[in-house]
């Protein structure tokens, strides 16, 4: 092996092992619904900052499994996705809040509550008011 790849090959190998080396912590905040179409609500702790993930499964998708991950960078982030699901309880069936990357959508169904769809990029879910009241209590008390 010539000496400038040898050089390159152990400067790979360092910075390899220093990088797997580095763990980001994840913890499931909470379990917001199981079964066929979970949803689960993450925080990921890296060195300097923690970031959010809502994780579902697209429900576009009926013969696979599509998980999809809306991320959130920060607390801050995240608290629009509370007071955008406390607005919308609040509110009357066809209220939206829209983000720059996805939306809820209320909607009512008669005889069933009141329902919530949540758009991301190419990824869809749905959920009932007892699962918004989920993450709304999950989001305050972080």
């Amino acid at each position: 092996m010539k000496p400038h790849y040898a050089i390159a090959f152990l400067a790979a190998t360092l910075l390899l092992t220093a990088y797997s080396g580095v763990r980001k912590p994840t913890d499931q905040l909470v379990e917001i619904r199981s079964g066929t179409w979970p949803m689960n609500l993450e925080r990921t702790i890296e060195a300097r900052d923690t970031s959010y993930a809502l994780l579902f499964r697209d429900q576009q998708v009926l013969n696979d499994v599509v998980m999809d991950t809306l991320p959130f960078v920060n607390l801050v982030q995240l608290k629009y996705l509370e007071q955008a699901l406390s607005a919308l309880k609040k509110g009357t069936n066809g209220d939206i809040a829209k983000f720059k990357d996805y939306s809820v959508k209320r909607a009512d169904v008669k005889g069933q509550g009141t329902w919530y769809i949540l758009r991301y990029q190419w990824g869809l879910t749905n959920f009932q008011q007892p699962e918004a009241d989920i993450i709304i209590e999950a989001i305050k008390h972080l």
